[in-house]
């Protein structure tokens, strides 16, 4: 990375063991501004570890995770919101029996300072400032169509999107996605492909976690890779797959060995 670009993500040699378990070791990595940069590895590698630690779920046994220059290896889960950190997971997590608009509401309560002000959101005094925000936020990810639709009925790619909007809610300046593409079929995860540049356009960072890889080519250009929690690539997406340590993460010596030689080498 050149001293001119700025990193609004920095991990300086972090690690993290769980009973004795090395699961992340001295991993080091910068996420640049406005970037849409993939972190992926293997099942295992650690990745969606380094997501816990990003966002605070876990703390790391050594090393800085630093936000805009700022460590924040020591701030407390819900106050990295505060700083320009939201997430998706994996698995959705919408209140499924709540609306399109109250699930993107629910997104709001992490900028409320106060009870006070986390009951605004969702204030039965009419279209509130908030649910105004809400609202305009569906109809600028080409949402508007379901303000009112209870989330359990809607498709599954729908409501993918859903929980990506109801991060952006939070108004971060880093989006981490966890998997957004799971369970998608191929036309759901262009759409999905599409819907995310969108929101790159907007000025939000993306890290993406994301063993689709079509999607991590048509998305990011930069990826960083893990495998057995440290990091083994870190550089353009267009030439990842070329890598003689990555190609051996993920097929085993042997097959590495064999497309790297070529077809006529193949058992």
């Amino acid at each position: 990375m050149s001293a001119a670009t700025h990193s609004i993500l920095s991990l300086d040699n972090v690690s993290k063991s769980f009973g004795g378990l090395s699961v992340i070791s001295d991993v080091s990595f910068d996420v640049p501004t406005g970037a849409r940069l993939a972190l992926i590895g293997p099942n295992g590698a650690g990745k969606t570890t380094v997501f816990n630690l990003i966002s605070g779920f876990y703390q790391p046994d050594k090393g800085d995770i630093l936000m805009d220059g700022q460590a924040i290896q020591s701030i407390a889960s819900r106050k990295r919101v505060g700083l320009g950190i939201a997430r998706s997971f994996q698995n959705i997590r919408l209140m499924p029996h709540l609306s399109v608009i109250e699930n993107v509401m629910l997104g709001q309560q992490a900028r409320a300072g106060s009870v006070l002000e986390m009951l605004k959101p969702l204030s039965i005094f009419g279209r509130s400032a908030w649910r105004q925000e809400a609202e305009s936020l569906l109809d600028q990810m080409g949402l508007d169509a379901y303000p009112g639709e209870v989330v359990a009925t809607l498709p599954y790619g729908v409501r993918k999107k859903i929980e990506v909007v109801r991060a952006l809610a939070a108004r971060p300046k880093l989006l981490l996605l966890d998997e957004p593409a799971a369970g998608l079929n191929g036309a759901e995860t262009d759409n999905l492909t599409d819907f995310l540049k969108r929101i790159s356009a907007t000025g939000i960072t993306i890290l993406i976690v994301e063993h689709d890889m079509g999607l991590v080519r048509r998305l990011c250009n930069e990826a960083v890779v893990l495998n057995f929690g440290r990091k083994i690539y870190d550089g353009p997406t267009a030439t990842v797959q070329e890598n003689p340590l990555v190609l051996e993460a993920y097929l085993g010596p042997r097959h590495a060995k064999a497309v790297q030689e070529g077809p006529a080498h193949v058992a």
